[in-house]
């Protein structure tokens, strides 16, 4: 994993994430995140503030995963001097603690990121499913 003041792009730091929760590093994923972070999560709350609220959403991953996969389609960028906006589709997938293969579903997902001593930093984050609008049920059948 790479050392702080070296993420020199948004998609660096994207692909650092990747690596993080594949390796189920907390230490390398804390790293990646603005310690005011806030993230709108596909879990309840409607959002989860600061980087302790970021990581036990990670902590549980790697509490019901033995192994993590982590994968992202479509991912751009809006690079600014010192924010970033991106967005893609991204699907969490592994193998179960109890060895159950699991191919997860995909999400879209947002990125806002800021420049902060040369390293590009995950400000918000937000994890979503389209819904049908009829039954009010989320859909998670899509593919991109």
């Amino acid at each position: 994993m790479k050392t702080r003041n070296s993420f020199q792009s948004p998609i660096e730091t994207v692909d650092q994430v990747i690596a993080a929760l594949r390796a189920k590093d907390l230490d390398a994923v804390r790293q990646l995140y603005t310690p005011d972070v806030i993230s709108f999560d596909v879990e309840p709350p409607l959002q989860h503030v600061g980087i302790e609220a970021k990581l036990a959403n990670w902590i549980k991953v790697f509490t019901v995963f033995a192994e993590v996969t982590y994968e992202l389609r479509d991912l751009t960028f809006t690079v600014g001097d010192e924010v970033a906006f991106g967005h893609g589709f991204a699907r969490l997938s592994g193998t179960l603690r109890d060895g159950t293969a699991t191919a997860g579903m995909w999400v879209r997902v947002t990125y806002g990121m800021r420049k902060i001593n040369g390293d590009w930093l995950i400000a918000h984050d937000q994890v979503s499913v389209p819904f049908d609008v009829v039954s009010g049920n989320g859909v998670t059948d899509l593919t991109p």
